[in-house]
């Protein structure tokens, strides 16, 4: 386990607020069928480093943006264990966005492993 930071905290809410979109995205399309909230939340859970899930409280409010903004679709289904449950699945743009934020992800994560791993003078080791 890494070390602890004071900042260490505010570091971690940053970077799962700024790759939750990407998150969910690729989770609904890999389970391939439409999901409540709840299950993806546990979902995500299941990967994430100890203390690193998202929390509810973000989750929602990522769900209704990605739905707002056309690359998810929901429904309301009758739950038989309490309320209804609002159903997610990627829309045909949800999934070409996908395509195109993991390549994003990926050019960028190149990009902060090199600079990590560079030494002092900033040549690659």
């Amino acid at each position: 386990m890494p070390p602890d930071h004071p900042t260490l905290g505010k570091f971690r809410r940053e970077i799962t607020s700024g790759s939750l979109a990407l998150m969910l995205l690729a989770l609904l399309e890999r389970i391939g069928e439409p999901t409540y909230g709840y299950e993806l939340a546990r979902r995500l859970a299941e990967h994430a480093p100890d203390g690193e899930a998202p929390r509810q409280g973000t989750l929602y409010p990522a769900l209704r943006s990605l739905e707002k903004l056309g690359l998810l679709s929901s429904t309301i289904e009758p739950s038989t264990s309490g309320p209804p449950r609002r159903y997610y699945q990627p829309t045909d743009d949800g999934r070409a966005a996908l395509v195109a934020w993991r390549e994003a992800w990926h050019r960028m994560a190149t990009h902060v492993d090199a600079i990590l791993q560079s030494d002092s003078d900033g040549a690659p080791t």
